[in-house]
């Protein structure tokens, strides 16, 4: 018999397993050899659907010649279905294919998506012709020619949100938390991931618009397509150094089974004592909230099926998150206005002067820069001052707590709409008398909505991810950061119906329209004062839900308060 190879000897993890099935070698698996080009999948991730994004709305208006309000929804529905394809991802990884699989095929999706975005742009046929800006003549893209760019996109948005699913979760298996050692890894390993994002999106709104509004679309696309395959290669070339983790199965089973239990067992009266057992996860305490659930665990004479009776632990896991839907609910209204930023306000921008320097123009989507800019500079001042001030002020370690982290996110949105609004309306007073000209008035005017939703993000996004990722129970972290990506998805989808309605009801995209497909014919400062009490509306529900949530005691699992909270 041969003898077995060198990858069997050594210290073993007891809970990870080698690409072979066989328990993983620490020494020969995981840690920053495998990390790494982990962490280039999600650069380029990235770098290449927001690439995309941040620019597609001048694409979709200055060569498919769309209106501002189709552009505008094209945008928001191609970001929205990217994050909500990430519940979808998380349910394949956990469930079927595990977190490497999941990641090698929807990679491969990706860059086919991006590859036939690339075509589409380079093909003549493909585009309508080109025409003078604003005029009348402009032939609209045809149906076939939108069919091949929407496919192009919506195979990019499969792509991205399967890889969002697991990125993070297979970068942090590599790490042993039993391990000291590797446990301070896995912490560098999520600021990284971090960092690696802010990086690919600094990229995208800089070099790659450059690239596309300068050298040609069918570059700025090629790079991106070209990156995806390269960064492919590298994270399938680190197969034999990886740790895999076994399924653990979607909690959208566990939530099944008690909401049938509970229906089931609804006309059953309450016993002295609800079922539990004990297992190897920690029990949790009945509590009075959501009663109604509690019938899920009454047991029945021979009953063991989940699908008959869950323990008193299952209810309340179900119970936790129940608790987290209003917070949830009232989050979705920030990326909403978050939407405007990579859509409308860009569409602003083509309509000003983008001198800087002299002869240099910056990129009308180069413009999130500055919101970018903003989330990298707010990061560090909130830790360096605000939390060590708001740390005296209110006793907490963390400085602000989650939820007020949210809150301040949600009055920066408010008051991004109102600075957006004012800008409109000085923008139309410069307008004046020039028709479809460009307007005197320099796009720096714009810079202040930009950095407002910029330093919201920092708060809200952290703030969001440290709520959800806390306060959910320990066996559903995949479901609650679907949760938390599920609200950037519907706000976007929000942000496509309202723009459909408001251009349905003030006038089809014509004079007068609030989104006019002539912006100088438009009010669109009225657009964004509706975002804006939308935005205030909320904050007061927030508020309400947030009064009326207690956080999660946890006195029994110290461990997971020393995880990172602010990255995904």
């Amino acid at each position: 018999m041969a003898s077995l190879p060198k990858t069997d000897v050594g210290e073993t993890i007891s809970d990870a397993w080698n690409y072979k099935g066989r328990p993983a070698v620490r020494s020969l698996t995981g840690g920053w050899t495998a990390a790494a080009s982990i962490l280039v999948v999600e650069l380029n991730e990235r770098l290449a659907s927001l690439g995309i994004a941040v620019n597609l709305v001048t694409y979709m208006t200055g060569t498919m010649h769309l209106g501002n309000a189709t552009a505008a929804n094209t945008v928001t529905n191609f970001l929205g279905t990217s994050f909500m394809l990430c519940l979808l991802g998380g349910f394949i990884a956990d469930t079927f294919l595990g977190r490497y699989l999941t990641i090698s095929i929807f990679a491969a999706i990706q860059a086919t998506g991006v590859t036939i975005l690339t075509i589409s742009t380079s093909v003549h046929g493909l585009r309508p012709p080109s025409c003078a800006p604003s005029s009348s003549s402009c032939i609209p893209a045809n149906g076939m020619q939108l069919g091949v760019l929407y496919l192009a996109l919506y195979m990019t948005a499969l792509g991205t949100g399967g890889l969002k699913s697991s990125v993070s979760g297979l970068g942090s298996d590599q790490f042993d938390e039993s391990d000291p050692s590797e446990k301070k890894g896995m912490l560098k390993f999520f600021n990284w991931f971090f960092f690696l994002i802010s990086l690919g999106s600094l990229l995208a709104v800089t070099v790659l618009v450059y690239v596309q509004d300068h050298v040609g679309r069918r570059w700025g696309y090629g790079i991106c397509a070209t990156c995806i395959l390269l960064g492919l290669f590298l994270f399938l070339s680190r197969t034999r150094s990886y740790r895999f983790k076994k399924l653990v199965g979607s909690p959208l089973t566990q939530i099944s089974a008690v909401l049938f239990s509970a229906w089931r067992n609804r006309a059953l009266p309450f016993p002295d004592q609800l079922y539990e057992e004990p297992s190897s996860k920690q029990s949790l305490p009945r509590t009075t909230q959501f009663r109604f659930l509690d019938r899920a665990a009454i047991k029945q004479e021979g009953e063991r099926s989940k699908w008959r009776v869950n323990t008193v632990t299952d209810v309340e896991e179900v119970k936790m998150l129940a608790r987290m839907l209003p917070i949830w609910a009232t989050t979705i209204m920030f990326w909403t206005v978050y939407a405007q930023m990579t859509t409308l306000s860009v569409s602003q921008a083509t309509t000003m002067d983008c001198h800087v320097a002299g002869s240099f123009q910056i990129p009308p989507g180069s413009l999130t820069v500055f919101f970018v800019a903003s989330i990298l500079l707010t990061v560090p001042v909130y830790d360096r001052a605000v939390v060590p001030l708001t740390r005296r002020l209110t006793g907490n370690p963390q400085g602000l707590s989650p939820l007020q982290r949210i809150g301040v996110g949600l009055v920066m949105s408010a008051m991004a709409m109102a600075a957006a609004a004012l800008t409109e309306v000085k923008r139309l007073r410069a307008a004046t008398g020039r028709g479809d000209g460009p307007v005197p008035m320099t796009v720096f005017w714009l810079v202040p909505q930009f950095l407002l939703v910029g330093s919201g993000e920092a708060f809200t996004y952290i703030g969001q991810l440290d709520f959800f990722l806390r306060e959910c129970p320990s066996g559903m972290k995949t479901m609650s950061t679907g949760l938390f990506l599920s609200t950037l998805s519907l706000g976007f989808f929000l942000s496509s119906l309202l723009v459909s309605i408001v251009d349905a009801v003030t006038g089809k995209a014509g004079r007068g329209a609030w989104i006019a497909d002539n912006l100088n014919q438009g009010r669109l400062y009225n657009f964004y004062w509706l975002l804006a009490a939308l935005s205030l509306a909320n904050f007061a529900v927030f508020l309400v839900a947030a009064r009326w949530y207690t956080y999660r005691d946890r006195p029994e699992s110290p461990a997971e308060d020393d995880k990172p909270s602010h990255h995904a």
